[in-house]
Formats: C-alpha cells, structure tokens, sequence
C-alpha cells in the first residue's frame, strides 16, 4: 500500500534510528497503530521525539494522524488488487486488463491518501486567488494544461507554464494575493521547484501535487497533496500516475465550483454558450 511504499522508498535516505523505526512498523504495521508513541519508540530502539520526526517526514501531522490513515490502509488493504507489470509480448487483452487495473488501484490508492484538510484549504487558496500559475513539465506540464482549461471556464486569471524560463518570470510577479501549483510526480523536478520556490518567495500560496512521501517540492509548499506512490516499469511517470493526478485536478476544480455555486455556474454556462456560439455550433441566420 501507498504509506508503506512511500516508507521503503525513503529507506536510504534516513537517519539509522529513523531506518530501524521505519524497519519495525514495515514489518509489525498492525502492531504499530496498536502502540502509544512511547511504546513504539521502546520497541524500535529509539525515542518518543524520533517518531515524530518520523511522522512529520511523510507529512502526517503527528503520530495519531499516521496511525489513523496507516490502520485505514490496513484495514482496506484485502480489497485492493495489486499492480500488473507490462510485459513485452503480452497479448492485447492482457494489456487492457493490465492498464485498466493499474488506473483503478491508483485512483484507489490516492482517494485514501487525500487529506480533506489541505484539500479544503487549496480550494480556498484557489477562490481567493487573483491569479494562479500552474507549473510543470513533461507530463505533468500537460496536467497543469488541463487544470488552467479548467479554471479559465470559470473565469479564473489563470495560466500554465513548462518553459522553466516562463515559468521563473511569470512566478516572480506574482504577490501574496495568488496561488502558485506544482505539479511533479517524482517531487524532484528542479525547474518545477524552482518555479515555486519563487513563487513562495514572492508571498503567493504555494500548493503542491506530487507523490506521496518526502519530496523536495512538497517540502516548498503551504498546501501539499498527494497521489498513489506505486508506480515501476513502464508505468512510471505517465500512466497510472497521470490518472491520479488528473483525479486531484477534478476533485479541486470540482469542490471550488460546489463551494462557489451561485459564482461558478453561471460563468461555466456563460462560457459554454460562448464556445458554442463563436465556434458556429449553433444555427446561424442565413443572411
């Protein structure tokens, strides 16, 4: 599951104490969400204060909060099919079941990662916004795309950037009354960071997309969600891992028009008749 991948990614990258903790919960994970913080330090050889320096390294916000959504992962973990591999070779039927299950699990897998407080708090970012950069590159650039069509229908100042060079210079304008996004799903793509970090800098919001664990650009921003971390082979990066991404994106765009009705609507209706009207799908006068 996705809090215990996330875990075994980090691996190297931790301190001794924090890996034999880290080793403790990945092989006793039931045992764990039984414990008290005392007693889970006792038992992994370390201190009450090394778990929490654990806990807020996968950005839970304490250790009640990492035992709650790793016993919710237990908890659902027989329903949930594994990932398939893509094979070369493999016949046709076995690569739609294959692709199929793949994005199903990760969708799976990022709706129980998602944290309603920072969700609630980006959609209140976004409605406040004056202006909104979304950056990203590869395919998260076209995420980022998708999010700014989105946003531009509702009559949001929005505008998406790959270029890094565009995106250095359209984030150092921005002030304390915009939102910057990032999307990556490594969390590791230096222009991207780049970008908010800028942008941070220059007061605005700073909201996060990447997967989930310790990552540089989450460690930029305010506002930080995830999705699904299991991703290998040929998947890595622009499959499952972009259905996931794409879920955030609606579930954003979804709730601020839900929480903005009366606001919203009436613009993404107006600005339906618009298309429709100027791109001649409607009957014109012959004259």
């Amino acid at each position: 599951m996705s809090i215990r991948n996330a875990i075994r990614e980090r691996l190297d990258d931790l301190h001794p104490k924090e890996k034999e903790l880290a080793a403790f919960v990945l092989a006793h994970p039931e045992q764990a969400v039984q414990m008290t913080i005392v007693e889970l330090a006792q038992q992994a050889g370390s201190s009450a204060a090394t778990v929490s320096r654990f806990c807020r390294l996968f950005h839970f916000q304490n250790f009640s909060d990492f035992k709650m959504r790793l016993a919710s992962e237990l908890a659902r973990q027989p329903a949930a099919a594994q990932y398939q591999d893509i094979v070369a070779g493999n016949p046709l039927q076995e690569i739609v079941s294959a692709i199929t299950a793949n994005h199903l699990r990760s969708l799976t897998d990022t709706t129980r990662l998602l944290d309603l407080g920072q969700l609630k708090l980006a959609v209140e970012a976004l409605h406040a916004a004056g202006r909104i950069d979304l950056y990203g590159a590869g395919t998260s650039g076209t995420i980022a795309h998708d999010f700014f069509h989105k946003l531009i229908r509702i009559g949001k100042a929005a505008n998406s950037y790959s270029d890094p060079h565009l995106q250095i210079t359209s984030a150092a304008s921005l002030t304390d009354k915009d939102v910057a996004v990032g999307i990556s799903y490594s969390g590791e793509t230096l222009e991207t960071i780049n970008a908010l970090r800028c942008a941070a800098e220059q007061g605005a919001t700073a909201i996060s997309l990447t997967k989930f664990g310790n990552n540089a650009l989450a460690g930029v921003a305010s506002i930080r969600l995830f999705t699904s971390s299991s991703e290998a082979g040929m998947r890595r990066g622009d499959m499952a891992s972009r259905m996931a991404q794409l879920h955030v994106v609606d579930i954003l765009f979804t709730g601020l028009v839900s929480e903005h009705f009366d606001e919203y609507v009436p613009r993404l209706e107006g600005s339906f008749d618009m298309v429709r009207r100027f791109t001649g799908k409607e009957e014109r006068d012959p004259s």
